[in-house]
């Protein structure tokens, strides 16, 4: 036998077994490359009359972790996922898929057309294409039904569930779990089902089991009710049906035919714009690979309320040791029961064991002291949003903390500045913003001051990553981004009661967007008492001159602070969660119109998704122009991790380019007619990318004026803008020496021509596309 070797893929014999090894790191990925390697391995190892089976295996972490998405965005090249599956389940000798790591979409696909699958009992297997909205388009959606029934097939489909191989042993999806020796199991396993001359076991060619339809009506509804205005699991449930009524064949046309039309729907490329925005985030401009960060094994959490002890749990999650201190001991005792209770909850629903929620609890240590602080690496601050509280935390904080300890805040508005000032260690202050509850919300704002150093910036991304965040790094101001953003649309949304609406409109119109809930269900679920209490501190910086809406005050005045009181925005029937419209509150909004001599009027649902979306990316290019965030999709995630925005819609700004910029800019000039230039002024960086027809993406390659943020582009050595403007173009020699500068979030870097020639890769505070 010869033994085809390519970059991807290397086929060696072992006695009758031919060995079919996918070597493609990080994931072994479903390129091209590894798809004609593997079919031409398995067409080499039925020529050898010596093979009597066949294993395919990968090396390195994990089995075919999946399709190669990168792929999506260009023309695809044969073989096609499809004929590769075909191939291997066509194969005349038997084909074992030994699994390791994850097996996950086209990789599962491909072990499902082998004719016996082998796992480690620590690899999980799935088809999360549904989250980048698509369904499994190899024969995944028609053969797993074959093997575990359509209801359970159907489950895992339209969830993306990443499932144990202990659970695919189960329900029949794997024929073998081992513990070690995978490739020895394997190699057992070919030879045996080589030498036994039975038949195949095609999985394309098994039955349906029977299975009960009200069972698999029943998976339905939840995915119609839980993934409403979702293409792609609608397309799931269509494609399971046909398993279970029409041959593979027929089956697998179907499929491919809903895999290509969703593969290039809007909420595809929305769904994949948040993947690998995820990702992207990571990824801080001017924080390089050779900026280490500082070692993070101790932390402590300076309060134990909600966000306090919900941080703590982060890091006991990690298996981090963390110190939560309070001033109080009632405190400290209230808030470590809120803790226990949250770790019972979990284990009492078989989340985790009960010895896993001991070893979680040992973990976290309570204290009174601040000298129990001493040998923490990180301290974060989750105290009462107050600067003169900041300021004395801080105080005694540096007072004794080591040396090099990262000093973080989890403020929601305050200068990160201003707060690194409290210290003699500026350098050593960041932000960390946690969102509420912190333990389950996946974003992680992290916040550099200018005073910041580049190896904090790299140790709380690092440790955001550790704890299983989206860490995103923004720059400091009132708000950050996130929630500078949100201030806009609860301004409009307060706007739209006095004009005209009511709480439910408003709260309809976002919730048939996307959002899980409208802003006035939000404010009822987290209280009306603590937006009240932060609206108060925030009481300094209005103006009397600029119009205000007070409805929130009156609210709370009646005690109603939303669910905890069983009235809010809304009221409650006793132990339910779901709101009610309330005629008292219809009347409250009505006399309070009247006595600022607003004239109701009917408003329409386009002007409320409008008004609510328009002000937040117009409040976005202001962010962008101003350097407070680096990239459009550093929004994106803020909001789609921390804020609700529907992943399926991609973010604000990646949404903004799909309705188009021109027209988002029209709606904000046409609200700026009817309510000036205070609340709707358009932001420059908004203006200039509609005018050219751009969108919202990465810079081009250019650089203009020095220390303009928001137009210096890449900076390269091709172009390079200098201290006093000039450029050196292209094939031309270096300028005279010259000082050059490029801005990032929050920060400057700056360095001189003399020193060194200016790095390829530094990025600008905006990266909008060309």
């Amino acid at each position: 036998m010869s033994d085809p070797t390519h970059s991807a893929v290397a086929l060696h014999r072992d006695g009758e077994i031919a060995v079919i090894t996918v070597d493609s790191p990080p994931v072994n990925a479903l390129s091209r490359a590894v798809r004609a390697g593997i079919v031409e391995c398995l067409e080499t190892a039925a020529r050898d009359s010596a093979v009597k089976a066949i294993v395919l295996r990968c090396a390195g972490r994990t089995f075919i972790a999946g399709a190669d998405v990168t792929e999506f965005v260009r023309p695809p090249e044969p073989p096609f996922v499809p004929d590769l599956v075909q191939a291997i389940e066509g194969a005349t000798k038997p084909v074992v898929a030994a699994i390791h790591g994850t097996a996950l979409g086209g990789g599962f696909e491909v072990a499902l057309a082998t004719h016996y699958r082998i796992a480690l009992a620590s690899a999980k297997v799935g088809l999360p294409e549904v989250k980048l909205g698509v369904l499994p388009g190899a024969g995944g959606t028609q053969r797993l039904p074959r093997l575990i029934g359509a209801p359970a097939a159907l489950r895992w489909i339209v969830e993306g569930t990443h499932v144990p191989a202990s659970e695919a042993l189960r329900l029949g999806a794997v024929d073998e779990v081992v513990e070690d020796g995978l490739d020895a199991a394997a190699m057992t396993a070919a030879r045996r089902l080589g030498a036994g001359g039975a038949p195949l076991r095609r999985t394309g060619s098994l039955p349906v089991p029977p299975f009960d339809a009200a069972a698999l009506a029943e998976v339905e509804a939840g995915v119609q009710k839980r993934q409403r205005g979702l293409d792609a699991p609608a397309a799931c449930i269509e494609a399971v049906r046909a398993a279970t009524r029409v041959p593979l064949e027929q089956g697998m046309r179907l499929e491919r035919e809903l895999f290509l039309k969703l593969r290039t729907s809007a909420q595809s490329l929305a769904l994949r714009h948040a993947f690998f925005g995820e990702r992207e985030v990571a990824k801080v401009p001017g924080i390089g690979a050779d900026i280490a960060a500082r070692p993070v094994r101790t932390v402590a959490v300076i309060g134990a309320g909600t966000m306090g002890g919900g941080i703590a749990m982060c890091f006991a999650n990690a298996g981090i040791p963390v110190t939560i201190l309070e001033s109080d001991a009632q405190a400290l005792d209230r808030g470590m029961g809120i803790v226990r209770k949250n770790y019972a909850a979990t284990a009492a629903r078989g989340g985790m064991t009960e010895a896993e929620r001991d070893r979680r609890m040992g973990l976290i240590r309570p204290t009174l002291d601040y000298a129990d602080l001493a040998q923490a690496d990180l301290v974060i601050e989750a105290v009462f949003e107050d600067i003169d509280v900041k300021r004395e935390v801080f105080g005694r904080l540096d007072a004794v903390a080591k040396p090099g300890a990262v000093l973080a805040s989890n403020t929601s508005y305050l200068d990160i500045g201003k707060i690194a000032s409290f210290t003699h260690r500026p350098a050593d202050v960041v932000g960390m913003h946690f969102f509420s509850p912190a333990n389950v919300m996946r974003l992680l704002e992290n916040v550099r001051a200018p005073q910041t150093a580049p190896d904090v910036l790299a140790t709380v991304m690092k440790v955001g990553k550790t704890i299983g965040k989206v860490a995103v790094m923004v720059g400091t101001c009132d708000g950050f981004v996130g929630n500078r953003m949100l201030a806009k649309r609860t301004r409009e949304a307060f706007f739209l009661l006095e004009e005209g609406a009511l709480p439910q409109q408003v709260d309809r119109v976002l919730t048939a967007f996307g959002f899980p809930m409208g802003p006035f269900a939000v404010g009822d679920l987290a209280g009306l008492d603590v937006g009240w209490r932060n609206r108060q501190s925030r009481a300094h910086l209005r103006s009397p001159a600029v119009r205000d809406c007070n409805l929130l005050d009156q609210v709370y005045a009646l005690g109603r602070y939303g669910q905890k009181t069983a009235a809010g925005w809304y009221r409650y029937e006793a132990g339910s969660r779901t709101p009610i419209a309330d005629p008292a509150i219809e009347a409250l909004i009505v006399a309070h119109s009247e006595r600022i001599g607003m004239t109701r009027r009917a408003i329409g649902d386009d002007e409320i998704l409008e008004r609510c979306l328009y002000s937040m990316v117009n409040e976005a290019a202001f962010i962008l122009e101003e350097g407070i965030a680096a990239r459009p999709v550093d929004v994106d995630m803020i909001w789609l991790h921390g804020y609700g925005f529907p992943a399926w819609r991609g973010g604000p700004l990646f949404w903004a380019d799909q309705v188009g910029l021109a027209k988002v800019l029209e709606g904000v000039e046409k609200y700026r007619a009817k309510f000036g230039d205070i609340f709707w002024k358009p932001a420059p960086w908004l203006v200039e990318r509609a005018a050219a027809g751009r969108g919202t993406g990465r810079c081009p390659r250019r650089a203009d004026r020095v220390g303009r943020v928001g137009r210096v582009g890449r900076v390269d050595r091709a172009t390079v803008a200098t201290g006093a403007g000039g450029r050196r173009a292209p094939g031309r020699g270096p300028p005279r020496p010259r000082p050059f500068e490029a801005r990032f979030t929050g920060c400057r870097v700056t360095a001189s021509s003399r020193d060194r020639p200016p790095p390829r890769s530094w990025w600008c505070s905006t990266t909008p596309a060309s």
